[in-house]
């Protein structure tokens, strides 16, 4: 495998991020999109899994205009600790951080990761695919739709605003997407509740030209599919996997 650390020209400064592949190439390539922790080693392992299974990953830092923008708390067992684990101080720095990078702003800066990676050797012509977590579960899905001619491969886990109000919001993008979008969710979820779901499969149903499986994981909490965090559910996680690189082999490599 051969990895590093790279920065992506953006309209804005440089964006810092990580890029993992299999020797040789080119490779079909999926973005690792972060959640509110930003960059870290559990999600530059999330893609070295992706990788493996023969794709350009590349982990973006959309913190990038503040830094590099690193959140890290652990428990007595090394876990990555919840959100609602942490300290109400910390808690509200992070609420502040995530609050700099609106929607907006990660799409155009997508546009930048997108001409990034077209100009890559070792990437593959053709669809993309993304795997979002938390925030980056509702990004997954809005550049799918803002980029459909791009991204055929979206998968959401434990997404977070996935239908508001917000014009971006991805059930009301739902129209504009192509190929198929993937969503896991956590059953004990207060960011993705039951109305939330509903509103996105009525939203999907309506598109005839894309193909979208939810799944519900029964006794899941937020945040379960991260592998070092303290909720984290095996199960849950083995399951979107399998199904995750099943979609990917359907719309990207097939």
């Amino acid at each position: 495998m051969i990895e590093s650390m790279t920065e992506i020209a953006t309209p804005e400064g440089r964006m810092d991020g990580f890029v993992v592949r299999p020797d040789g190439g080119p490779f079909p390539a999926v973005l690792v999109l972060m959640d509110i922790w930003g960059l870290r080693e559990e999600l530059f392992d999330l893609a070295r899994k992706v990788a493996a299974a023969g794709y350009h990953c590349t982990v973006p830092n959309f913190y990038y205009r503040q830094g590099p923008v690193r959140f890290e708390f652990r428990d007595a067992q090394g876990r990555m600790k919840s959100f609602e684990n942490i300290a109400a101080e910390e808690q509200q720095r992070m609420r502040a951080q995530m609050g700099r990078i609106t929607d907006d702003l990660a799409m155009k800066d997508l546009r930048s990761i997108l001409d990034f990676l077209n100009g890559q050797k070792s990437v593959k012509a053709g669809p993309k695919g993304s795997v979002g977590f938390c925030l980056g579960g509702r990004y997954a899905v809005q550049s799918a739709a803002l980029y459909p001619d791009e991204f055929r491969a979206a998968a959401s886990l434990h997404g977070t605003r996935l239908a508001t109000d917000a014009p971006l919001s991805p059930h009301k993008l739902a129209a504009a997407c192509r190929g198929e979008i993937y969503c896991g969710f956590a059953e004990h979820d207060d960011l993705a509740p039951p109305a939330t779901r509903k509103a996105l499969q009525a939203a999907f149903a309506a598109n005839p030209h894309v193909r979208y499986t939810a799944v519900v994981h029964k006794g899941a909490a937020h945040g379960y599919a991260l592998p070092n965090r303290d909720v984290f559910d095996e199960r849950a996680g083995e399951q979107d996997w399998e199904n995750i690189f099943s979609m990917f082999r359907r719309m990207l490599t097939a």
